[in-house]
């Protein structure tokens, strides 16, 4: 049995992973910022596009669709963050080089991570949302831009996951022709 190789540094496009998550947790901290000020209180839609899209503050203690665990909400998640990110950093350290679709979903995803956890350790209250969309009483739960980074990071990722098999599975092992 082989030794397991060592986790290398990745040279796979440093510019594009540490740049992505760069902007995205400025964006998302300066929309968080505008949204305080400029939406409060909290719970006060103001429609932007109609009942289908509004700007609603709220403060999300929680996670993703409301999962909560009371009052240790906040240290679970940022525990639960920081595992995400040392296991998302692994993901990146072992990636070719020239797979730009992997480090954009990793950066999108470790962007958005940041971005929320910023929230926790900033305030007790919870992660700033504020976008608000659907009709009528029929809404999706309000997000954020680092909600987003994490939701296309997530998929992207799942895509390339799935093409990256896809292409293992159809090498075949020398002697097997």
């Amino acid at each position: 049995m082989a030794a397991p190789q060592p986790v290398r540094a990745s040279s796979a496009n440093p510019f594009l992973f540490f740049g992505v998550i760069a902007v995205v947790v400025v964006i998302d901290i300066f929309t968080k910022i505008i949204a305080v000020d400029a939406l409060s209180p909290a719970h006060m839609p103001h429609e932007i596009l109609g009942d289908y899209l509004r700007l609603t503050l709220v403060y999300n203690p929680g996670a993703a669709f409301g999962l909560n665990f009371g009052p240790l909400s906040r240290w679970i998640f940022m525990g639960l963050t920081v595992c995400a990110l040392v296991i998302l950093g692994r993901l990146y350290r072992a990636t070719q080089d020239g797979a730009l679709p992997r480090v954009l979903a990793l950066a999108l995803v470790c962007a958005g991570a940041i971005g929320n956890l910023v929230d926790r350790l900033r305030s007790s209250i919870g992660v700033v949302d504020f976008i608000d969309v659907g009709i009528g009483t029929h809404r999706w739960p309000t997000f954020n831009v680092a909600d987003m980074a994490v939701s296309t990071g997530a998929v992207l990722l799942a895509w390339v996951l799935l093409q990256e098999d896809r292409a293992q599975a159809r090498v075949v092992p020398a002697g097997d022709h």
